[in-house]
C-alpha cells in the first residue's frame, strides 16, 4: 500500500493595521486556520522615516518603531492562539506596505493564502485592497480571501 504524504499545512497570511476591518480578517484567518489545520501569519510593516538630521536619532527612532511593531504582533499572538489553537508567524519589515507585502509572498513560498477585509466605510474598500483592483491583482501567486469588514462572530464562524 502507497503512503500518501501529508499535505503542506496552509498558512494564512494577515496584514496588521489599525482599521476596524483588521479584527474581521483576523478573526476569519483564525478560524479558517483552526478548522483545515492551518497557521496563521501576521504581516506588520513599519513605514520608512526619514530622519536626514542625525543618523544616530534616525536609527533610535527606528529601533523604537521596532520595538513598538513587536508588541503589536505579540498583543496580536494571544489572539490567534486563542482563535486558531497555534501560535502565529510573525513577519516584521519596514517600507511600503504594498510592497513589502508582494516581497513577503515572493520570498516565502509557505504563505498560501492572503486574507483581507473590507472597509465599509466612504473612504473606499481600504488601500489594500484599492491597490489590488487597480493593479495588483496579476502579482498575486497565492488567492486572496476578501471578507466584508461588517461582519458579526458569528457570521465569521459561519462562513469559516
Amino acid at each position: 500500500m502507497t503512503e500518501i504524504p501529508p499535505s503542506p499545512v496552509r498558512i494564512f497570511l494577515v496584514v496588521v493595521d489599525d482599521s476596524s476591518e483588521f479584527s474581521v480578517a483576523l478573526a476569519y484567518a483564525c478560524r479558517r486556520a483552526g478548522k483545515v489545520g492551518g497557521r496563521v501569519a501576521l504581516l506588520y510593516v513599519l513605514e520608512p522615516i526619514e530622519f536626514q538630521n542625525w543618523r544616530a536619532i534616525e536609527e533610535l527612532m527606528r529601533e523604537e518603531r521596532r520595538l513598538d511593531g513587536e508588541q503589536v504582533l505579540q498583543r496580536h499572538a494571544k489572539e490567534v492562539f486563542r482563535l486558531s489553537g497555534t501560535a502565529p508567524v510573525f513577519y516584521l519589515r519596514e517600507g511600503e506596505r504594498q510592497e513589502e507585502l508582494f516581497k513577503l509572498l515572493d520570498e516565502d513560498r509557505s504563505i498560501t493564502v492572503l486574507v483581507l477585509a473590507a472597509g465599509s466605510g466612504p473612504e473606499g474598500p481600504g488601500p489594500l485592497l484599492s491597490h489590488f483592483a487597480a493593479s495588483g491583482y496579476s502579482r498575486l501567486r497565492i488567492p486572496l480571501t476578501v471578507i466584508p469588514g461588517t461582519l458579526t462572530e458569528e457570521e465569521i464562524e459561519a462562513v469559516s
